[in-house]
């Protein structure tokens, strides 16, 4: 599939309330593969429905904006693990809860690791404006700011700054 994306990210308030609420969770790895005009991303996921693979390379927003170009093509799991092997830097390992709200899927990321506390959650959107409900367990916007990018977490993880966040997102 390729296309616009569009997606805000925020935090998570601490206790769990997204779990109840999720119709669906599968565990994440993804790695990285170098490049410097795009995010090329390798990413195997395991849950319910089996093993599903994917690549995905991005293209960097426009200044000011929050729509990026993405590309994604289904690959075989083996492919995928495989081109995990490539990735520099280490794999994200993370746990992904699926919670509707309104007429949107919020995809929640409780992640693992040397980024162990930290949960965020995204909502992909049509129009950089358009409206959506809010979860309760909605925290702070975070959209744009690079500590809480995927691949940046590999360098620097949550447990390097994580008390820079206040306590109900930690």
């Amino acid at each position: 599939m390729s296309g616009l994306e569009i997606e805000r990210k925020f935090l998570v308030k601490k206790g769990g309330a997204y779990k109840s609420a999720a119709f669906s969770s599968s565990r994440i790895r993804q790695g990285y593969i170098p490049s410097d005009t795009a995010t090329v991303r390798i990413r195997l996921r395991e849950g319910d429905e089996g093993a599903k693979a994917y690549l995905t390379i991005k293209g960097r927003p426009a200044p000011g904006s929050i729509s990026r170009y993405e590309f994604e093509k289904e690959i075989l799991p083996d492919e995928a693990k495989q081109l995990l092997r490539l990735c520099r830097g280490g794999v994200i390992d993370k746990t992904r809860y699926l919670v509707k709200s309104g007429r949107h899927t919020f995809e929640v990321d409780e992640f693992h690791g040397d980024n162990d506390g930290l949960v965020m959650a995204e909502v992909e959107l049509a129009e950089e404006g358009e409206a959506f409900e809010s979860p309760d367990f909605l925290g702070p916007e975070v959209t744009g700011d690079r500590r809480f990018y995927n691949k940046h977490m590999l360098k620097y993880p949550f447990s390097l700054w994580r008390d820079t966040l206040p306590e109900a997102y930690r």
